[in-house]
């Protein structure tokens, strides 16, 4: 498996997992929706780049520009850093990883 396979494979587990945890500390049913689709999504992708099939990068790299957009708009308006930060961060790492310069 190579690294790229494994960063979408975590970050979609993050996704799914962070879904949950809004629902069940919040009671968003948003988060849980958002987070339970997009994780699934992503995981579809890691599977698919493990058997390397080209549509599995593409997907990655919709679903987590689509993401990073989102976050930059929650953080935006909600000026906290926890969890909107935190994923925000964690998208642009992933964009980094998805989209290499110079390659």
């Amino acid at each position: 498996m190579t690294v790229l396979v494994l960063a979408t494979l975590f970050y979609g587990i993050l996704l799914l997992v962070g879904g949950i945890m809004g629902y069940v500390s919040a009671k968003s049913k948003p988060s849980l929706i958002s987070g339970l689709i997009s994780g699934l999504l992503l995981l579809v992708s890691a599977f698919l780049q493990w058997q390397q099939i080209q549509t599995g990068l593409l997907l990655a790299q919709i679903a987590t520009l689509a993401l990073a957009i989102v976050f930059s708009i929650r953080l935006w308006k909600t000026r906290k850093f926890m969890p909107a930060g935190l994923m925000l961060a964690v998208s642009v790492a992933m964009l980094v990883l998805l989209f290499p310069i110079g390659t």
